[in-house]
């Protein structure tokens, strides 16, 4: 499937983080900001499965090395950014992992995005508390 010069780099959002994920033939190493996936993450295995959730559908989890540079947002938001990039990756290199990937939902950038503050609201729905004398 992957020979030794392919090299995809794409790019994954999720509200207000980027992931520019790298991916190429390898033994199944992840790295994000230089650091491998553990490290990043730390104890947080529902965040290393969703990582490696495009991969093992695809059964690529020890064909493919993936290096990860994410900022912005939370830790889960760059989790979902980085699933998003490499999801993206796994479909340049191979078309034929369309239906899978669009079955899953991999493909879909999530458009939920924090809602603005208004002006006359505490928050962007909450109001001032209401005094009535």
């Amino acid at each position: 499937m992957a020979d030794a010069k392919l090299e995809v780099v794409k790019t994954g959002r999720r509200k207000c983080s980027i992931a520019v994920a790298k991916v190429v033939s390898g033994k199944g190493r992840v790295f994000i900001n230089g650091k491998t996936l553990k490290g990043y993450f730390g104890n947080r295995p529902s965040l290393e499965m969703a990582i490696y959730r495009p991969l093992v559908l695809t059964d690529n989890q020890d064909k493919l090395d993936v290096r990860v540079k994410a900022v912005g947002g939370g830790v889960c938001a760059q989790a979902d950014a980085i699933k998003h990039a490499i999801s993206r990756a796994l479909l340049e290199m191979n078309e034929e992992f369309k239906p899978v990937l669009k079955q899953e939902g991999l493909l879909t950038r999530d458009a939920r995005v924090k809602e603005r503050k208004k002006y006359g609201r505490k928050r962007a729905r909450k109001r001032f508390q209401f005094s009535k004398r």
